[in-house]
């Protein structure tokens, strides 16, 4: 025991061997003060750590109360009175009052990340956009173009829940220090696009956006732009020309849209899912967000699940839920019974395909899924059985990208024609097996080496298929020629 009276000192800036050992000379005690405190420290060393908490192990089966989408199968009324009626627009003025630093620490703190496809960390991003001012307005724009094959959910989110993404626009400008959003919306979705201006309109007669918005002091418009279905227009610089009225065409970055984005203004481009839940993450805390899935892989997500399953439907359901279960207990397993699966695309088309093997035990979210070479991408799940011809189902997938590429750059403008000639032929088995490493060294060349990502998202369903199916790809080139050998004898 250390005795009451003892001159040890225990302050945190200063070890046993920094207390002053020349005073020992002047002050006999001084000896006693330097061997209690390293008693002292010893004792304090051997003490066993405080016990971690313990880390979550099971995910999924998200409660009702947990949902964030309250309405997405629309069996609710989506205007305002019903929005207002699930929880939508409550104390909006309390968070805006709060600041931009306090929106920004919530996200951060929530741990969300992009639910567009590349998963960036959106308090990250969001914080870019607070530099000192320089007289150029700020803007946000909204990303719901969505032309990624499979995937199904953010035109539910505009159809049957609008006001959550018009309060969203409105809690992430103020987050931002924007003036205003643009929502660029896919020229197809007509029921989405009536849907969002009628809630828009319904939030300026409310004066929930416009001057004063909420009472809150700040100003903030939103506007809605409506493209006309072209795929690229996904990409967020190809968005933002397009929106100025160019050829949607990606541009060349650095300068980032942070920096110089449409009308040559600081702008960040965020997914309409991702904008939709800031309002609900600021209202119940982004350590409650933060709760819900694995380390860096946190908060809930809407998962798109078709193909050949019994109940195809999208999905509000916990971050790394297990693939299977996402399958069986959602859209009623894969048709015939989950031991009649051949091979999942996880993340909507550009995306590698994995096969059942892996699928067995797969978690779905960012970083389990790159674990196994593939990605999250948009969450969009399609689900293939036996009796899919996958190599017909990749050949289709890079037609798609051949048809979509804007041509501005020569590996992806020449590469998807060339992949799509190539896989045309494998579906046959007209080909020869080393060809297998030829079309794999071709997908090489094209990702990576592209102004944006859809050469990378025209090359991964190929490399999915020769990681993957190569014994396939091989028997199929064997029973051509063996065919034709038949054919030339007789």
């Amino acid at each position: 025991t250390i005795p009451f009276n003892a001159h040890v000192r225990f302050d945190s800036e200063l070890s046993p061997m920094a207390l002053n050992l020349t005073s020992c000379i002047y002050r006999p005690w001084a000896r006693h003060e330097v061997s209690l405190a390293f008693a002292a420290r010893r004792v304090l060393s051997t003490q066993p750590p405080p016990p971690a908490p313990k880390k979550k192990t099971t995910f999924g089966n998200l409660k009702d109360e947990d949902r964030i989408f309250t309405n997405l199968y629309g069996r609710h009324d989506w205007k305002l009175k019903g929005a207002m009626s699930r929880g939508d627009w409550y104390k909006t003025k309390e968070i805006l009052v709060k600041g931009h630093d306090w929106i920004l620490q919530e996200v951060k703190k929530s741990g969300l990340r992009g639910r567009g496809g590349a998963g960036f960390p959106s308090g990250l991003k969001w914080s870019f956009m607070n530099k000192p001012p320089d007289g150029r307005p700020k803007y946000l724009v909204v990303n719901a173009d969505e032309g990624e094959p499979g995937t199904c959910k953010d035109r539910e989110i505009m159809r049957h829940d609008p006001h959550k993404l018009v309060e969203g626009c409105l809690i992430a400008g103020r987050a931002m220090g924007a003036r205003a959003a643009y929502i660029y919306i896919r020229g197809e979705f007509y029921n989405e696009a009536s849907n969002m201006q009628v809630a828009i309109h319904e939030a300026y007669e409310a004066g929930l956006i416009g001057k004063n918005a909420c009472g809150s002091n700040y100003d903030f418009d939103i506007y809605m732009h409506r493209g006309a279905g072209a795929y690229i227009c996904g990409e967020e610089t190809a968005l933002i020309e397009s929106l100025e009225g160019k050829a949607g065409k990606p541009r060349l970055k650095p300068p980032f849209p942070a920096d110089v984005g449409v009308f040559g203004c600081p702008t960040t481009v965020a997914n309409v899912e991702t904008v939709a839940v800031a309002p609900t993450i600021c209202r119940r805390g982004g350590d409650w967000f933060a709760s819900f899935g694995r380390e860096r892989n946190s908060g809930t997500k809407l998962y798109c699940i078709s193909g050949h399953v019994n109940t195809p439907c999208t999905v509000e359901e916990e971050m790394s839920i297990s693939l299977k279960e996402l399958v069986e207990r959602h859209a009623g397993g894969v048709r015939g019974g989950w031991d009649n699966l051949l091979a999942i695309i996880p993340g909507g088309s550009s995306v590698p395909l994995l096969p059942k093997k892996i699928c067995d035990d797969v978690l779905m979210d960012f970083d389990a899924l790159v674990a196994v070479n593939s990605g999250l991408g948009t969450a969009a799940v399609i689900v293939m059985d036996k009796t899919a011809d996958v190599v017909d189902c990749i050949a289709r997938l890079s037609l798609f990208y051949k048809h979509e590429s804007c041509g501005q750059c020569t590996p992806c403008r020449e590469g998807t024609g060339w992949l799509y000639k190539i896989m045309d032929r494998f579906v046959s088995g007209n080909a020869k097996p080393a060809e297998i490493d030829m079309i794999w060294e071709l997908s090489k060349q094209i990702e990576g080496h592209t102004i944006c990502a859809l050469g990378d998202a025209a090359a991964w369903p190929v490399q999915g298929l020769v990681r993957h199916f190569r014994p396939e790809l091989e028997a199929r080139m064997a029973a051509y020629h063996k065919k034709q050998q038949q054919v030339s004898a007789r």
